[in-house]
């Protein structure tokens, strides 16, 4: 399986430095190995997905290993039932420290998988380790560039779209969710804001969908320098919507202890 092509929805095939397919519509590789599939009248946006900072913090803060807990379960989701030469994709895959990660575990565990990864910020594909055995491509969650031939979707605090996540799985595919729960982060928040709120948990189910298992990750970590309750900060949508004055009260800050609460959701495909 690979990449299709979002002009004509041909599977396409890789070369030296370009995707093709059959119709002849080529898509350049670019240096740090992703390819553009993301049509440019798909939106009239300025900037898609995440930004530089949004990117470099979270690449930062998670090389630390404070979401270690989170990335062992939802490897402990997907490999299930995951099947010998089977293909994965992480729609929302980032810089790929959750995808890399599964791709080499799947290797080690004899499995010969597939990793596809799609992300709709080119910014942060650029961070991918470009030999991490991830096939990457610059694309919509809600317009993936894939056929219906993937065995297993992973998708952590990222958009979903499950019209086509269902499109793209499998019979009894498998979709794994990462969500944060009301008390994720809480003291950082409490840390900035007069008056923090909780998360709001969407309801689990989901149409086309059978919710099959759920994995609560409950627990706390420390950060011992201002960069990293920064780094966390900025990785997540608050940094965007924090005040000057509040952002001044973090970055007095040189520890802070916090909590992390994630539900990892597993579907199978109705």
């Amino acid at each position: 399986m690979s990449f299709r092509c979002p002009v004509c929805s041909q599977e396409l095939k890789k070369e030296e430095k370009i995707w093709v397919c059959p119709q002849g519509h080529t898509f350049d590789i670019a240096a740090k190995g992703y390819v553009n599939l993301l049509m440019s009248n798909s939106s009239g946006a300025k900037r898609h997905g995440d930004d530089r900072l949004m990117i470099n913090a979270r690449r930062d803060f998670l090389s630390k290993g404070f979401y270690t807990p989170l990335r062992e379960a939802v490897y402990d989701a997907l490999s299930a039932d995951f099947p010998r030469g089977g293909t994965l994709l992480d729609a929302g895959c980032g810089e790929c420290w959750y995808t890399s990660y599964f791709k080499s575990r799947l290797d080690e565990s004899g499995l010969e998988p597939q990793v596809l990864g799609v992300d709709i910020s080119k910014y942060a594909l650029e961070k991918a380790p470009k030999n991490c055995g991830v096939e990457r491509a610059v694309a919509s969650i809600y317009k993936l560039p894939v056929g219906g031939e993937c065995d297993a979707i992973v998708n952590i605090f990222a958009p979903a779209c499950p019209q086509e996540f269902s499109r793209v799985l499998k019979k009894d595919g498998v979709f794994v969710k990462a969500i944060p729960l009301e008390k994720h982060l809480w003291e950082l928040k409490s840390a900035v804001y007069d008056a923090p709120y909780e998360n709001e948990v969407p309801p689990h189910d989901i149409e086309g969908f059978r919710l099959v298992g759920e994995k609560k990750i409950c627990y706390t970590f420390s950060l011992e320098s201002g960069k990293d309750i920064t780094d966390l900060f900025n990785m997540t949508p608050y940094c965007y919507k924090t005040s000057q004055q509040d952002r001044e009260k973090l970055e007095k800050l040189s520890s802070l202890t916090v909590s992390a609460q994630f539900s990892v959701l597993t579907y199978k495909k109705i």
